[in-house]
């Protein structure tokens, strides 16, 4: 039987939470494999959330938030954006591969690039295979 990765998808409640949303009512296509968490804004999302995903069986973790300059909250997207280098840094250091994590940015208006980066997603977890449960910490 093929792998078939399971990942968390942190979608910010006002922009991809949004995408994602008209992607369904829309009847658009895309792997069933994720696990989407609305949030308030992508900045709330602590580099622990990742990690305990990681831990918890996920085997990949995305974090979607508003286009940098159209945060509701400002600021959020670039405390994402701030804490993705840390975050690839602290996968590595608990011996997971740092493309199990993804960051990008998806307006409301934009289902199909919000389809485009569950794909891609799902393409590059599929390729790196599960995670080996011997690294959870």
């Amino acid at each position: 039987m093929d792998f078939e990765p399971k990942f968390i998808a942190f979608c910010c409640n006002w922009c991809s939470y949004a995408a994602a949303d008209l992607a369904a009512t829309t009847r658009m296509q895309y792997p069933h494999n994720v696990r989407i968490i609305r949030v308030m804004c992508s900045g709330m999302v602590h580099p622990e959330y990742i990690v305990d995903a990681l831990n918890q069986g996920a085997d990949g973790v995305m974090v979607i938030g508003c286009h940098l300059g159209e945060c509701h909250y400002l600021d959020g997207n670039y405390k994402a954006l701030d804490r993705s280098t840390m975050i690839t840094s602290l996968l590595e250091d608990f011996g997971y591969d740092r493309e199990r994590f993804a960051l990008t940015w998806v307006s409301s208006a934009e289902p199909d690039k919000f389809v485009r980066a569950i794909i891609e997603m799902t393409d590059t977890i599929r390729k790196l295979g599960p995670v080996s449960r011997s690294q959870a910490a």
